[in-house]
């Protein structure tokens, strides 16, 4: 019998797959639609297993994502003001028509696409799913097409999810990848959990959570204590919903940003290769809230189809194509 498993599943009527490392006891759920995970179980000390993943519950949240929990964020992550950018000379504007406080995009375009398999299969090394969809096509305001791929593989290091955006258009087009994972290490809220991010600065909102202009937008972080996590501390009463940058990576090249439960004794480190994190602590989703702790590696900050500053980075030619790769890391209690 292989240490590791990779299968087809179900549920309700959505279709999932499931990678397995039977070995060190883990088991995540990938659902199609969206290409969201939906669990990542891990077996403890004493054969005691806890799920970490705050993901969807049931086919019916599958199907209406509230909270975008572990979306795959393509061709854009979190918001674009007022749904308008302008682009290779063209002003765009993706809510035509709509008007007043019902403007507002966020999140790009696949968290109801239904991704194919491209790739199932496991062996004595790791367990890999490869989600690929096409439905990044020319709509208002997106007058483009990428192809993306979505690789999630588990292994001994843990989880690995590698995006790569192919533009298959004739033309530039504006793309980055974010993901959009909530993490639950603890029974209790989140105030008691031990958080921390390698950046040295934050990036500053309006009331509407999108960035001020210019140089307005980068605050250091000795001139933020309250949202400073660079060394390891209690979140606390903290209400967070912000994006970090200027992030450092370890001597392994990687960005890690870290979570521990000291009650538990569960912790996990996500890292990303580059790009920013946004961290959120869940105090407006519908359910749960301050349950979790969204910890989001995106490529980009959120609204940079308007900022001169990222627009080399988010500008992608066509025949080309870029990788985005992130991944979780956990240690159990």
């Amino acid at each position: 019998m292989s240490r590791y498993g990779a299968t087809h599943g179900h549920i309700g009527a959505q279709p999932v797959v499931v990678l397995q490392d039977a070995q060190a006891g883990r088991e995540i759920r990938i659902a199609r639609r969206g290409a969201a995970l939906l669990n990542y179980r891990v077996r403890g000390a004493g054969g005691v297993w806890r799920d970490i993943a705050a993901g969807f519950r049931d086919e019916g949240e599958i199907a209406s994502h509230p909270g975008s929990r572990f979306a795959v964020m393509a061709p854009f992550a979190g918001r674009i003001d007022d749904a308008r950018y302008r682009f290779a000379g063209r002003e765009e504007d993706l809510q035509p028509g709509v008007t007043g406080a019902s403007r507002g995009i966020r999140h790009g375009f696949v968290r109801d696409a239904l991704f194919d398999v491209l790739a199932l299969d496991a062996d004595e090394h790791r367990a890999q799913v490869v989600l690929g969809t096409s439905a990044i096509r020319p709509r208002p305001g997106y007058p483009h097409a990428i192809d993306l791929r979505v690789a999630f593989t588990l292994d001994a290091g843990g989880l690995t999810l590698e995006a790569c955006m192919r533009n298959v258009g004739a033309g530039a087009a504006p793309c980055f990848f974010g993901w959009h994972p909530y993490f639950a290490i603890g029974d209790g809220p989140v105030d008691d959990w031990e958080l921390q991010i390698p950046a040295q600065s934050l990036i500053r909102t309006g009331p509407d959570l999108i960035a001020l202009a210019g140089a307005q937008a980068y605050v250091a972080l000795d001139d933020a204590p309250a949202l400073d996590f660079r060394e390891p501390r209690r979140i606390g009463p903290s209400i967070i919903d912000q994006g970090y940058t200027d992030v450092e990576a370890d001597a392994d090249g990687r960005i890690h940003t870290r979570l521990r439960d000291p009650a538990s004794g569960w912790a996990l480190a996500l890292w990303q290769e580059r790009g920013v994190v946004h961290a959120f602590t869940a105090d407006t989703v519908a359910r749960g809230q301050r349950r979790a702790l969204a910890i989001e590696p995106m490529e980009c900050m959120a609204d940079a189809f308007n900022r001169p500053e990222c627009a080399d980075a988010i500008r992608l030619e066509p025949g080309m194509e870029r990788e985005f790769r992130c991944g979780v890391e956990v240690l159990p209690a």
